[in-house]
């Protein structure tokens, strides 16, 4: 990445945070939960980069994304914990093979206990493919005009000449 010398990095204490230290099988055992209950805060991290085109505006929102998964696994380590190691084991096992619904079983468990003691549901199929319109409260932010050199050339280069084709008025009769 290159800079100029007027950049702004930012400051450690910005940057420190909290992260989410799980291993792979706890992710993506947990993944359509995560999605589903942290998925205002993602939409709006994703929103703000997409409009500023700088991470650095954006970080207080992908803080409150990592919070937020932060928050649900210790929910689910307090009330769930039993039912989650037990899917997370069997995924695990099974892992690289055709999940032909060995799993089904410890996912019923762990999906009943999730709706009953955290009252979240598990998202069917499909759902994060689905259009939304994310509502924010965020001002919309300004577009910026398009700066144009204060000075135009003096003289316009000329048109490069048209290329010649090699086809059959390429060759002398």
């Amino acid at each position: 990445m290159v800079v100029t010398k007027n950049f702004q990095f930012p400051s450690d204490e910005e940057l420190n945070i909290q992260e989410l230290s799980i291993t792979w099988p706890y992710i993506r055992t947990a993944a359509a939960f995560i999605g589903k209950k942290c998925e205002w805060f993602n939409n709006e991290f994703m929103l703000c980069r997409q409009e500023l085109k700088d991470p650095r505006k954006c970080m207080k929102e992908g803080r409150e994304v990592t919070n937020c998964a932060i928050n649900l696994m210790l929910d689910i380590r307090n009330h769930c914990r039993n039912e989650f190691e037990a899917h997370m084991k069997c995924a695990y096992d099974l892992c690289g093979e055709h999940n032909d619904g060995r799993c089904s079983d410890t996912q019923q468990l762990l999906d009943d206990c999730m709706l009953k003691k955290l009252n979240l549901e598990r998202p069917p199929d499909g759902y994060f493919c689905e259009a939304r319109v994310h509502n924010t409260s965020r001002p919309k932010p300004e577009k910026k005009k398009r700066e144009y050199p204060d000075r135009v050339p003096d003289s316009v280069p000329p048109p490069y000449p048209p290329p010649r084709y090699m086809g059959s008025e390429g060759f002398a009769n």
